[in-house]
């Protein structure tokens, strides 16, 4: 069964999305993972490759927005908001945070 997050919120003005899920993890995202990880078909590239977005190192969250019982919509500091993340997405982020990070980094 998939974990549930029972806290989400901003953290440090924005710069992490924190969440604690029912399962006892608890993780910080960094919010420019979350912004260049983005699961919008702008970043993703549905229909073709998939974009490195560039230049957001100082990304905030402005607002987080539930979306059903199943995700959240977070909006960035550059408006970004056409993202949807699930809680398996949001989980997925959290346990391979730094991999992904360092992924990221080294395709720029």
């Amino acid at each position: 069964m998939e974990a549930i997050p029972i806290l989400i919120k901003k953290k440090d003005n924005g710069k992490y999305l924190s969440i604690h899920f029912d399962n006892n993890t608890k993780f910080n995202i960094l919010s420019e993972l979350l912004r260049v990880e983005s699961p919008s078909a702008d970043v993703q590239g549905h229909g073709g490759p998939k974009i490195i977005v560039r230049n957001k190192e100082n990304i905030l969250i402005d607002q987080i927005e539930p979306v059903g019982n199943y995700a959240i919509r977070i909006i960035f500091s550059d408006n970004h908001s056409s993202g949807i993340y699930s809680w398996g997405l949001l989980y997925d982020y959290g346990i391979n945070h730094d991999k992904y990070l360092q992924e990221y980094y080294n395709s720029l």
